[in-house]
C-alpha cells in the first residue's frame, strides 16, 4: 500500500474532475504527440485481437474439418479466454527481469509460431494446445505492451495511449474478425491462421524497429524495478481492488449480451443470418468511436468518463431488452452499445495504472486479467440465464444490472480518490501525515 509523508510534493492529479487548485496547469494531453512505438503496439493488438475472436465465425468449418461437435470446437474460444486471464500475471512475473523490448519480441514470436502450428494441426488436441500457447503469449504481450505504452507517454496522456491499443482491438472486430471469417469460408479455416501469422510478422518487425530499448542507468545497467513481493502489496489497497472489480463488471455486463447477440437478432428480432455480420461490424464501429472519444477525454475527466460509459451501457442494454423485437431499434442499439461500453475502456485501463504506480510489472497484467475475467464471466452468466429458460432478451436485462454495479463501484472509486486527495493536501499544507495514519485513512 502506498503511504504519504509531508516531504512529498503535491501529487499529479488523475483528472481535472477533482484537481486541487494549487496544482500548476499542465499542457492538455491532446497536444502530446504519441510516439510511433505506441502506434506499433496498436498494430500488434490488431493481430492479437483478430486471433482472439475470429474462431467465433469459423466454428462450423473447424468442427467439420476436425470431426468434432460445434460445442467441442467452441471450447477453443474458452481456452483462449482462460489463457488470457491466467497468462497475463504469470507471463508478467516470469519476464520481470527481462528487458521489456526483448519480452515483446519473444512473445510476438511465440504467438506467431502458435498460429503456424495451428494452421498445420491435423487434430483437435494439437489445435487446442496451440490456442493455449497463443493465448498465453497474447496475454503476456498485452500486459507488457500496456506497461511500455504507459511508460512512453506523460501521465496526462495515459488514456490516449491505452486508447490506441484498445483501438487496435476495436478495428480487429470491425475488419479482422469479418475478414478472417471470409477467408475461412472461401479458402478454409487454416487460411485465417496464416493471415494472422502474416500480420504478427509485420507487427514483430515494427516492434524491432520502433520500440526503444529499456533506458539504462548511468552505469549502463538495466533500471531497477520493485521486487515482486513489494509489487504484490498494491493488492492490499482498496483503490486497486475497486478498479479491478469495476473493470470486471464493465466487461461482464457488456459480454453477457454481446456473446448472444447473434441468436438474439435471429430468434427475437427476426433478422436473417445475413444481417449478423453487418450488425457485428456496426458494434465494432461503435466500439472504435467510443474508444477514440474516451481516449481523448478520460485523461482530463477520468470519473466523468466512467460514469458516462457505464451508465450509458446500462441504459442501452435496458432499452434493447425492451425493444429487441423491433429490427431498426435492435440494430441501432447494437452500435450504441459498442460506443457506450468502450467509451470508458481507456479510462478503466488508465485508472488501474494510476492506482498501481508501485507495481510496474503487475499493472498491465492486472488490467488485462480484469478485462478477460469479465469477458469470461459475462458469457457464463448469460448462458445461465438462457438455460434457465428466460430467453436471450434477459441477457440484456442482466447485463444492464451488472453494468449498474460497475457504475456504483466507479462512484466508490471517486469518493475514495477525493478522500485521499484531502489527506495528501493536508500533509503538503504543513500538517504531517505519518505512514501509520495514512494507511489507516486510505
Amino acid at each position: 500500500m502506498r503511504t504519504t509523508t509531508a516531504t512529498v510534493g503535491p501529487p499529479v492529479p488523475e483528472s481535472t474532475d477533482a484537481a486541487p487548485a494549487s496544482v500548476p496547469a499542465t499542457p492538455p494531453a491532446s497536444r502530446t504527440r504519441l510516439p510511433t512505438a505506441v502506434l506499433i503496439l496498436g498494430v500488434a493488438v490488431f493481430a492479437l485481437g483478430t486471433s482472439e475472436f475470429m474462431l467465433s465465425g469459423l466454428l462450423p468449418e473447424v468442427a467439420d474439418d476436425l470431426e468434432v461437435s460445434i460445442p467441442t470446437a467452441g471450447l477453443l474460444i474458452s481456452a483462449f479466454a482462460i489463457g488470457m486471464v491466467v497468462g497475463a500475471p504469470v507471463l508478467a512475473v516470469a519476464t520481470q527481469r527481462l528487458p521489456r523490448r526483448v519480452t515483446l519480441i519473444g512473445l510476438l514470436a511465440a504467438f506467431g509460431v502458435g498460429h503456424v502450428v495451428g494452421a498445420l494441426a491435423d487434430g483437435y488436441a494439437l489445435l487446442f494446445a496451440s490456442r493455449v500457447v497463443s493465448a498465453l503469449a497474447c496475454a503476456g504481450f498485452w500486459a507488457v505492451g500496456a506497461a511500455v505504452a504507459i511508460s512512453l507517454v506523460p501521465v496526462d496522456a495515459r488514456a490516449r495511449a491505452m486508447a490506441v491499443m484498445i483501438g487496435g482491438l476495436s478495428i480487429a472486430n470491425i475488419a479482422g474478425v469479418p475478414g478472417g471469417a471470409f477467408l475461412g469460408q472461401h479458402l478454409g479455416w487454416r487460411s485465417s491462421f496464416w493471415a494472422v501469422t502474416l500480420m504478427t510478422a509485420v507487427a514483430l518487425v515494427g516492434v524491432v524497429l520502433f520500440v526503444p530499448r529499456d533506458r539504462g542507468t548511468a552505469d549502463g545497467e538495466a533500471p531497477a524495478r520493485p521486487r515482486l513481493r513489494e509489487e504484490l502489496r498494491v493488492y492490499r489497497d482498496g483503490a486497486v481492488l475497486l478498479a479491478m472489480a469495476t473493470t470486471v463488471l464493465f466487461a461482464a455486463g457488456t459480454f453477457c449480451l454481446f456473446s448472444y447477440l447473434a441468436p438474439l437478432l435471429t430468434d427475437v428480432t427476426g433478422l436473417s443470418e445475413s444481417w449478423v455480420p453487418g450488425v457485428l461490424v456496426l458494434y465494432g464501429a461503435g466500439a472504435l468511436g467510443g474508444t477514440i472519444v474516451g481516449g481523448r477525454v478520460a485523461d482530463a475527466h477520468m470519473f466523468g468518463t466512467l460514469y458516462a460509459g457505464l451508465g450509458g451501457a446500462a441504459t442501452v442494454l435496458a432499452v434493447l431488452a425492451l425493444t429487441a423485437q423491433f429490427p431498426v431499434a435492435a440494430v441501432l442499439l447494437a452500435g450504441l452499445l459498442g460506443f457506450a461500453s468502450f467509451l470508458c475502456a481507456p479510462a478503466l485501463n488508465a485508472r488501474i495504472f494510476n492506482v498501481t504506480e508501485g507495481a510496474p510489472t503487475l499493472a498491465g497484467a492486472t488490467a488485462t486479467s480484469s478485462f478477460n475475467a469479465g469477458n469470461t464471466l459475462g458469457p457464463w452468466v448469460g448462458g445461465l440465464v438462457i438455460n434457465a429458460g428466460f430467453g436471450y432478451t434477459w441477457t440484456a436485462w442482466v447485463g444492464a444490472l451488472i453494468a449498474l454495479g460497475g457504475l456504483g463501484l466507479a462512484f466508490a472509486q471517486s469518493r475514495l480518490s477525493v478522500r485521499r486527495s484531502r489527506v495528501v493536501a493536508g500533509g503538503t499544507a504543513g500538517q504531517p501525515v505519518s505512514s501509520a495514519s495514512s494507511a489507516a485513512t486510505l
